[in-house]
C-alpha cells in the first residue's frame, strides 16, 4: 500500500525567499476525489489501496498549492493498465477506439498533476521503491520525463537506478540509464553504487573513468562502494594500487570510511605492506578502524608469517578502546599456529582467558592443528576433553586432523580409535573424514579396512567426490590390484564424477610400474580428449617411470616437451631423473642431469645431492662421493642421517672398511641421530674388519 503523506507547517526565517520551504510529510486518510479523478478511476478501476500525498506551506491560503491534497491512485491505475490495454488492442477491432480513449484520459491526467512539486514525485517514487513496485515506479518515470512534469528527472532516474540495483536487476537500471541523453553526476553516483553492491567493480571502474574523462569529480563515498565490491571479489592488489592512482589523480584525500575498507581490501588482497600505510593514514587522523578490518590485518600478516608485526597490531586494538574478541584472538593465534610457534599460541590463549574471552570452536580447531603438527596426540586428545568440558562440541573437522596426525606418525590402527570417539561424541563422519580414513589404510596397505571404509560412507549417504575415487584407485594401484582400479575408474566415470587431472595421474604412474605403455599411452591420450592438460605431476610421473624401467631416452622427451609447453620443471623431476641413473649407476648420466639442473635455475638440495652421491656410491666412485659432501658444506647445506649412510656404503663398496667408523662419529657430532640404516651400516663394517684381521 503506498503511503498517503501530509506536509507539516514549516517557518521560513527569510521572508524574501525565492523558493518554498521542502516538504515533509506524515500520514494522512485521503481527502474525497474530485468528480474528474473519480471519473478517470471507474474507467480504470478502483484500486485496493490509496495514495494521497498532501502538501502545505506557511500561507493559510486554502487555495495555495502547497495546501492541495494529491491523489496518485488514478495516475497509478492508469499506468498500470495502459500496457495490458495497449497489448490488447493489438488482437482487437476496437483497438483504435481503446487508443483514443486512454490518450483523452492522459491528457486529462498531465493537466491535472502538472502542478505536483517536484519533491512529490520524488517521494511518490521512493514510496513504490520501497513497496518493490517497480514497474509502476519505472513508468511513473517515463511519464513524467514524456509530459515534462519535473525539472529534476535525473534525481528521478538515480532513485529508480538505486531500487532496480537493490534488487540485484544491474542489467535493467544500465537500460533505463540509456534512455538519458547525457549523465548527471547523480546518475553517475547512482549507477556506480549499483555496480557496486552487484560485485561488478570493472564496470564502476569503467563508470570511474569515464566521469574523470568529462570532468566530473566523484567523491569517497563512490570509492568506497567500489573498494568494497573490489573486496569481495578478492582482486588483485594491483588493481586497488590502480584505483590509489586515480584518488590521486582525482585529488580526493581518503576519509576515515575509505582508509577503513582500503586496509581491509589490501588485508584480503594479501598485500600488508600497503594496509599498514592506510593504517597509519586513518590513525593519524585521531580514528582507528573497525575490530573486523584490524581482524584482516592480523590475518594477512599471519599468513606472511610477520607474527611480531600482528601482535604489535593486536596491541593497538585495546589502546584504541576496543575490546578484542574471539575473532580477533583467533587471527593472531592462527599466524602463531602456522609457524608451528607452540608457546607463543598458548601464550595468546592465556591471554585470551584471562580477557574473559571463551574459545570458540575455531580456536581450538588451530590448537588442535598446532599439537598434531607437532607429533603430540596425547596433548589434542586432552584439548578434545577440555572442548567438551566447556561445552564446545567437535566438529567432523576436529576429528579429521586428529586422524591425519595418527596417518602421519605411522600409528593407522588409532583410527577406529578416532571413529569410536567420534561416534560417541554424536558428531557424525563426514566426507572429508572419511576421505583421510581410506588414505591412512591406504598409505599402510590395509585394502581391506579401506575398502570397507568406502562401504560404510555410501551406506551413511554420503556421495563420493574427486577425492574419494582417487584415494579408493590410488589404493588398489599401490596394493597392486591395477586391474580393480580400472574397474573403479570406470565405475567413478558411470556415477557422474568426472576424472580428474590427479585421477590419470595415478593411472598413469599404476600403468608404467606395471610396463603397460600401451595402457600409459592410451590414458594420457584420453586425459587430452577430456580437455585436461598434462601438468607438473603428470611429467614428473612420467619421468619417474620412463626412468625407472631404463626408458632414459623417453624421459628425455618428457622433460623437453614440458619445457616446449611453458611448464617449468620441479625439483621433484630432476630427482626423479638423477634417482633413476643412479639406481642403474649410471653416475656420468646423474652428474649431467644434475648440470641441467642448474642450468634451468633450480636449487640443488639436500635430498639430490643425497642421490648424486648413491649413483657415485653404486659407479664405486667414492672419491666423487666424498667430493659431494664438501659441496654441501660449501654451500651451506645441512648433511642429514641419509648422507652419512649412504657415504659409509659408498665405502663398504669400495671395501675401505676403516673410514665407516670415522664416518658414523662425524654424523654423531653434526647432530644427526643415527637410525636403523646407519647403525647397520657400521655393524657390516665392523663386521669385514674382524673378519679380515681374522683371517690375516
Amino acid at each position: 500500500m503506498i503511503t498517503m503523506l501530509l506536509l507539516p507547517p514549516q517557518f521560513s526565517t527569510n521572508p524574501f525567499s525565492l523558493y518554498p520551504p521542502l516538504p515533509s510529510f506524515s500520514l494522512q486518510h485521503p481527502p474525497p476525489r474530485l468528480p474528474l479523478l473519480s471519473a478517470i478511476s471507474a474507467t480504470h478501476g478502483s484500486s485496493s489501496s490509496s495514495t494521497t500525498i498532501t502538501s502545505t506551506s506557511p500561507s493559510a491560503d486554502p487555495n495555495s498549492l502547497y495546501a492541495r491534497r494529491w491523489d496518485f491512485d488514478p495516475l497509478l491505475n492508469y499506468l498500470d493498465s495502459t500496457t495490458a490495454a495497449i497489448s490488447s488492442s493489438s488482437s482487437s477491432s476496437s483497438g483504435n477506439d481503446n487508443i483514443c480513449k486512454l490518450d483523452a484520459v492522459e491528457a486529462r491526467l498531465v493537466e491535472e498533476y502538472r502542478a505536483v512539486p517536484a519533491s512529490l514525485w520524488h517521494s511518490l517514487l521512493k514510496s513504490l521503491c520501497s513497496s518493490s513496485r517497480l514497474a509502476s515506479a519505472s513508468a511513473l518515470v517515463t511519464w513524467i520525463r514524456k509530459h515534462n512534469l519535473c525539472f529534476s528527472y535525473h534525481l528521478l532516474y538515480s532513485i529508480l537506478i538505486h531500487s532496480l540495483s537493490k534488487s540485484q536487476k544491474l542489467y535493467e537500471a544500465f537500460l533505463l540509464s540509456h534512455q538519458l541523453d547525457a549523465m548527471s553526476p547523480f546518475t553517475y553516483n547512482a549507477l556506480i553504487g549499483a555496480c557496486a553492491r552487484n560485485n561488478d567493480y570493472e564496470k564502476a571502474l569503467h563508470l570511474l573513468s569515464e566521469m574523470r574523462r568529462l570532468g566530473i569529480h566523484s567523491d569517497p563515498i563512490n570509492y568506497s562502494l567500489v573498494v568494497q565490491a573490489c573486496t569481495r571479489a578478492a582482486v588483485d592488489p594491483r588493481v586497488l594500487d590502480r584505483l590509489c592512482d586515480e584518488l590521486r589523480e582525482d585529488g580526493i584525500e581518503p576519509d576515515a570510511r575509505l582508509c577503513n575498507d582500503l586496509i581491509l581490501a589490501f588485508s584480503k588482497a594479501g598485500d600488508p605492506d600497503r594496509a599498514l600505510f592506510f593504517l597509519s593514514r586513518i590513525q593519524g587522523q585521531g580514528l582507528s578502524p573497525k575490530t573486523a578490518t584490524y581482524v584482516a590485518l592480523i590475518s594477512a600478516l599471519g599468513n606472511f608469517g610477520r607474527t611480531d608485526e600482528a601482535e604489535a597490531v593486536f596491541h593497538e586494538i585495546g589502546e584504541s578502546g576496543l575490546q578484542p574478541r574471539a575473532r580477533t584472538f583467533n587471527a593472531l593465534l592462527k599466524g602463531f599456529v602456522k609457524r608451528g610457534l607452540l608457546d607463543e599460541a598458548e601464550g595468546v590463549v592465556s591471554e585470551m582467558e584471562r580477557a574473559g574471552v571463551s574459545p570458540d570452536e575455531h580456536t581450538y580447531s588451530l590448537l588442535l592443528d598446532l599439537y598434531t603438527g607437532a607429533g603430540r596426540q596425547e596433548s589434542a586428545r586432552i584439548l578434545l576433553e577440555e572442548m567438551e568440558a566447556s561445552n564446545v562440541r567437535p566438529n567432523s573437522y576436529v576429528f579429521s586432523r586428529l586422524l591425519a596426525s595418527y596417518r602421519d606418525a605411522g600409528e593407522w590402527q588409532m583410527a577406529f580409535s578416532v571413529f569410536r570417539e567420534m561416534r560417541k561424541a554424536g558428531v557424525s563422519p563426514d566426507r572429508h573424514f572419511y576421505n583421510v580414513m581410506m588414505d591412512t589404510f591406504g598409505r599402510h596397505n590395509c585394502l581391506e579396512h579401506a575398502v570397507h571404509t568406502f562401504d560404510k560412507m555410501l551406506s551413511d549417504g554420503i556421495r563420493p567426490d574427486n577425492v574419494t575415487w582417487n584415494t579408493l584407485i590410488n589404493c588398489h594401484c599401490k596394493a597392486g590390484q591395477h586391474d580393480r582400479a580400472l574397474e573403479l575408474f570406470r565405475e567413478m566415470k558411470e556415477s557422474g564424477c568426472a576424472p580428474c587431472t590427479t585421477t590419470y595421474n595415478i593411472l598413469i604412474h599404476s600403468s608404467g610400474e606395471q610396463g603397460r605403455w600401451d595402457e600409459l599411452e592410451s590414458m594420457l591420450g584420453e586425459m587430452r580428449s577430456e580437455g585436461l592438460l598434462p601438468n607438473i605431476v603428470t611429467y614428473t610421473t612420467l619421468v619417474d617411470v620412463y626412468g625407472q624401467s631404463g626408458r632414459f631416452k623417453d624421459a628425455i622427451e618428457c622433460l623437453e616437451v614440458m619445457k616446449a609447453t611453458g611448464l617449468k620443471p620441479s625439483p621433484s623431476m630432476y630427482h626423479a631423473l638423477v634417482n633413476a641413473y643412479a639406481q642403474k649407476g649410471f653416475s656420468e648420466q646423474a652428474v649431467n642431469a644434475f648440470r641441467v639442473m642448474r642450468a634451468d635455475g633450480v636449487r640443488p638440495s639436500v635430498l639430490v645431492l643425497n642421490l648424486l652421491i648413491n649413483a657415485f656410491s653404486e659407479d664405486k666412485r667414492d672419491q666423487d662421493a666424498f667430493a659431494v659432501l664438501d659441496y654441501m658444506k660449501e654451500n651451506g647445506l645441512q648433511p642429514d642421517v641419509v648422507t652419512y649412510t649412504t657415504l659409509m656404503k659408498a665405502l663398504i663398496r669400495v671395501e675401505k672398511f676403516d673410514k665407516v667408523p670415522s664416518i658414523y662419529e662425524e654424523m654423531i657430532l653434526s647432530g644427526c641421530m643415527p637410525d636403523k640404516k646407519a647403525k647397520a651400516m657400521l655393524r657390516s663394517a665392523l663386521r669385514y674388519m674382524k673378519q679380515t684381521l681374522f683371517n690375516s
